[in-house]
């Protein structure tokens, strides 16, 4: 019922949006507390405990393919006219630059620019193989990885959008 003088259309919101469990879903779960198999039951607790250690266990293993292979990435652009090729390592540095003897026909400021758009599109495509890479190993839902996600977008993009980011929704 509304307050005293006013009306709901004077208050056009929307009821609060609730996203926690439901009466069926507590009651599920309170009622294994006590019960055969239940936490407070020693058999139960060690059952809970066994299932929370394989489960962190399997987290660290998928955290450390994914730094392994995040360690290993490397990524190399052409350079446009067939200048040549760029290389980035992981980080997004610069680790290989080769140059073709088509260097000498172009003025050196078409060259400097043609280089570091190379090297911008390496890091980009570095962005997104890292991407995929964390979303293979520890997925998209948790709240580290998509911290380590948007890290990574920092580091190699120069920035994030956060509207543009695939995992937050």
């Amino acid at each position: 019922m509304p307050a005293a003088g006013l009306t709901v259309k004077d208050h056009d919101v929307d009821p609060p949006h609730y996203d926690g469990p439901s009466i069926a879903e507590v009651v599920s779960v309170t009622s294994g507390l006590t019960g055969r198999g239940g936490i407070l039951d020693p058999d139960g607790a060690m059952e809970h405990l066994a299932a929370w250690k394989g489960q962190i266990d399997r987290l660290a293993a998928n955290t450390k393919t994914m730094s392994d292979r995040l360690q290993q990435l490397r990524v190399t652009e052409s350079v446009d006219s067939g200048l040549g090729d760029v290389t980035v390592d992981h980080t997004g540095a610069l680790v290989d630059l080769r140059l073709s003897h088509r260097i000498q026909r172009i003025p050196p400021e078409a060259v400097a620019r043609s280089i570091m758009s190379a090297i911008q599109k390496a890091r980009r495509t570095l962005a997104d193989r890292a991407r995929d890479i964390i979303a293979e190993t520890v997925g998209t839902e948790s709240v580290a990885a998509r911290a380590i996600a948007a890290r990574v977008e920092q580091q190699l993009r120069g920035g994030t959008n956060l509207d543009d980011d695939p995992y937050r929704r």
